[in-house]
């Protein structure tokens, strides 16, 4: 794999602000969790009785690699005959459940367990599987500096670039975060990530609008 960059000290309220957020939210909207907890594997299993999460080896900071987790929002397989290979927008792969998912993030929910961990932030560059980092690292230029901060759940290339701009195109959005990282820009990102939840606005090209 292509040597990760120097990393970067992380301010100094990342990872306490990280903690707090997920323990209020997990405080604040217990019900909630429960209710998405039991419905959504429910109905991922009821669908096509295939697995409910799906997991997956991602590149995180400094280059080292994590098991990242999620509701399965694909056929089972998915990539059983191509490999690994970059989802687009309307994916034929993606099921109806899967589509729902995606709109509302909430395929994304299982990474919880990798942000109390320690392996995710909440904003940040989204963490990408190892081949494709190897691949995208030898095109184009600068795109190792990902691996320079922790990886997030949401960040400025999600909630502005739309889902099917290619990773060139998504990069300018990653290195302006990295090089402008405050707890301002993080609660922003959030605020604009619920709002997206809200309005099943995630992978839709529309969302993109400042």
């Amino acid at each position: 794999m292509t040597a990760a960059p120097k990393t970067v000290r992380e301010p100094f309220y990342k990872r306490p602000f990280d903690l707090f957020v997920l323990a209020a939210g997990h405080v604040a909207l217990l019900p909630l969790w429960l209710v998405l907890w039991t419905v959504i594997p429910l109905a991922i299993w009821l669908y096509d009785r295939g697995p409910v999460f799906y997991r997956q080896e991602r590149v995180g900071k400094g280059g080292r690699v994590f098991t990242a987790t999620k509701f399965r929002s694909m056929i089972p397989d998915a990539e059983r005959h191509t490999g690994a290979v970059w989802s687009i927008a309307d994916d034929p792969r993606i099921t109806p459940i899967g589509k729902i998912l995606r709109y509302t993030a909430l395929d994304e929910l299982p990474q919880v367990l990798n942000m109390w961990k320690g392996d995710m932030s909440i904003v940040g560059p989204r963490p990408e599987r190892p081949v494709l980092h190897e691949k995208f690292s030898a095109e184009i230029p600068e795109f190792h500096r990902r691996l320079q901060v922790r990886p997030g759940l949401t960040g400025m290339a999600q909630v502005y670039g739309h889902y099917d701009l290619p990773p060139d195109e998504k990069l300018p959005y990653d290195l302006k975060y990295i090089d402008r990282m405050s707890l301002w820009l993080d609660v922003k990102l959030i605020l604009v990530s619920i709002r997206n939840t809200l309005l099943a606005a995630w992978d839709r090209p529309e969302k993109t609008k400042k």
